[in-house]
């Protein structure tokens, strides 16, 4: 971080730190075990003496007898001599003081805030914190002591403001009632670089804090930029925040992006349903063995978990995620490391599937588009009591696309193997074998996941087994990939409608499964908020609450007609209606005269003698729509319809 802060400050940014800890607590007592002629040392001011003192005070150094009890289990108890004391371990001691002679040959770590002081200087750094005296270094690298007034926070901030000083940290202290930002009224005007260093464990600090550099009457918004470590087990911590900034969210304005000002994503929280979900999955590969990271056998010996019965069974009361993570961080870093990676796999994975099945709870969302442009709004219904709308807004999106290249996805997703569909031609990148997903419910099944030129996706493992996917080598896979990504359009249009207005009384009666609520800002209009529906699911709308002559296209009319069980009037005295007959589901066409039925059969439809009664079908199966839709356009009389030799005799 300190190398990005000196990149900022050669490209004209305003670099600004967010911390929670300052150390002063630690300088205080140290300052009052020195000696008036001793000299205070860098290595003085790091926590080393909290796991020196758990060592010596913890570790188990006393020798054990193993006693066996009437039923058959043994019991560890301390041995003690002759004299009632406690017998100690040489081997225990031994390896108690080898590991604090390892500690304190560390290199020392001191805290954030003054590795920054020492690495810019105090004459360019500006601290916002409620320290009133300081360890800072001189030209030959000597600590002293400096001592901050009660001003000094407010002449830092000026100092900042005035661009005197290029870089100001701050913490807890300088977190409210202070402003940092790019201010049209300051002279340092730069753009700031905010970099939470350490989030703490109150979201509301935490968000506080983010609002010191956006605030109004700015010249240019922050670039915030969270700063973690390529130790996975503080994800720990990460995930706390996330989660009480999902929280906020959630009891402020619905909007979580709000909150968390999209610094998080939804699979940062390993507390969440998805993440305890996984966790149970995680659960099971240990235990069948199908865990890459380590084995059950290790997993228990190093965090003291047990996930089974005596007979192998997996339990029904697992350890929670809480124990689970606080267990992790005490494996080596290299294995826990390998875990979480298999962990975050998990989340990732199941979080894209709720996100694409419209499941994810995420709060308000942004529609996005490079074009987003608005029709006309169609009124659905008005509330009788209350006078209010509901509409159907069609919406035109239009995005630039891009693809990855075949190295590029490679390096992407190492996990996953190169195949080719030997019906199809086609490349994807699947998973070499299938993983067991929870859904919502608790119900269990095994998909692999699939990622291909223009999209990314998920196969069931009977999907699998029934296609035609092998595995190719990594160089045909690269020249199929290339060749296929320079075929695919550099852009896509799609069609939408935007269900607004009052929404809640109809929610129920709402097709789809996905719910979510989606923020629109057209080009050619105001700002929209409501449900993203297909077309199929907005004439199904239309068909429950609009009139049906409103409804004129036959595309529409065809969608109400396999989407609900109402009767269509089509006009010339013919009626549309899906009904069961013969055990099938059919397309029934009612107020058919004897003289038009010769041109019906000639557009497709077909005749029927059932219960001795004629009856008139248009040409339809589940599934094809095609040649359904042809016969409907021509006798609605459609824009499609083209004159015909019969019905114009």
């Amino acid at each position: 971080m300190i190398a990005a802060i000196r990149q900022d400050i050669e490209d004209g940014w305003a670099p600004v730190v967010q911390i929670v800890s300052t150390g002063e607590a630690l300088l205080k007592r140290r300052l009052e075990c020195l000696d008036p002629d001793e000299d205070l040392m860098e290595g003085a001011l790091t926590p080393r003496e909290y796991v020196i003192s758990y060592l010596e005070r913890a570790f188990p150094v006393t020798q054990q007898v193993l006693i066996e009890q009437e039923d058959g289990s043994v019991l560890s108890q301390p041995l003690r001599d002759e004299n009632g004391q406690l017998v100690i371990s040489r081997e225990a001691e031994a390896l108690r003081d080898a590991a604090l002679e390892e500690i304190m040959l560390l290199a020392p770590v001191p805290s954030a805030l003054d590795q920054i002081i020492w690495a810019f200087g105090e004459d360019d750094v500006a601290e916002v914190t409620g320290r009133s005296q300081r360890p800072v270094k001189d030209g030959s690298d000597n600590i002293r002591i400096a001592r901050r007034g009660a001003s000094a926070n407010a002449a830092e901030t000026r100092a900042f403001m005035s661009d005197t000083k290029p870089l100001l940290i701050f913490s807890d202290a300088g977190g409210t009632g202070r402003s940092y930002h790019a201010a049209a009224t300051a002279v340092n005007q730069k753009r700031r670089r905010h970099y939470l260093l350490e989030p703490g464990w109150r979201a509301d600090a935490a968000i506080q804090g983010l609002g010191r550099t956006h605030r109004a009457a700015q010249v240019s918004a922050p670039f915030f930029r969270v700063c973690t470590s390529n130790v996975h087990g503080e994800k720990r911590f990460t995930s706390t925040i996330a989660r009480r900034l999902d929280t906020l969210g959630a009891l402020t304005k619905g909007q979580r992006e709000t909150a968390s000002q999209g610094l998080f994503r939804a699979s940062d929280n390993l507390e969440s349903p998805i993440a305890r979900a996984c966790l149970r999955s995680l659960y099971g590969d240990l235990v069948r063995g199908d865990c890459e990271a380590m084995t059950y056998d290790a997993f228990t010996s190093w965090t003291g978990l047990k996930l089974t019965s005596e007979e192998g069974v997996l339990l029904d009361e697992l350890p929670p995620i809480q124990r689970f993570l606080n267990r992790v961080l005490a494996l080596p870093i290299d294995m826990q490391n390998a875990l979480f990676a298999e962990f975050m796999d998990k989340i990732e994975t199941a979080t894209h599937r709720a996100r694409a099945a419209g499941t994810l709870d995420v709060g308000l969302e942004i529609l996005r588009g490079d074009r987003i442009n608005a029709a006309e709004p169609q009124e659905l219904r008005r509330c009788e009591v209350t006078g209010q709308v509901t509409s159907l807004v069609p919406l035109t999106i239009e995005n630039a696309l891009s693809y990855a290249t075949a190295d590029e996805i490679l390096d992407n997703h190492p996990r996953l193997s190169p195949m080719r569909n030997a019906a199809s031609g086609s490349v994807a990148l699947i998973s070499p074998r299938a993983r067991q997903v929870y859904d919502g419910d608790g119900t269990l099944s095994f998909e692999r996941r699939m990622v291909r030129p223009a999209k990314k996706g998920y196969l069931t493992e009977q999907e699998f087994e029934r296609s035609n996917w092998e595995p190719v080598s990594v160089d045909a896979f690269r020249s199929l990939w290339d060749a296929e990504v320079t075929h695919l359009p550099d852009s896509e249009t799609r069609q939408l409608q935007l269900l607004t207005g009052l929404i809640l009384p109809i929610w129920t009666r709402i097709p789809g499964d996905n719910t979510r609520i989606y923020r629109v800002q057209p080009e050619n209009g105001p700002a929209l908020l409501g449900r993203a529906l297909h077309e199929d699911q907005a004439a199904t709308l239309r068909g429950r609450f609009m009139k049906l002559d409103e409804a004129s296209s036959p595309e529409d009319l065809l969608r109400i007609v396999l989407t609900t069980d109402r009767a269509v009037d089509l006009g010339n005295g013919y009626s549309l209606r899906k009904r069961r007959v013969a055990g099938r589901d059919r397309l029934e066409l009612s107020g058919v005269a004897r003289e038009t039925l010769p041109w019906l059969k000639s557009l497709g439809c077909f005749t029927e003698i059932h219960q001795y009664q004629l009856r008139v079908f248009l040409p339809w199966q589940e599934g094809e729509e095609a040649a359904a839709l042809a016969a409907l356009t021509r006798i609605v009389g459609g824009p499609n319809a083209e004159p015909d030799a019969i019905a114009a005799e």
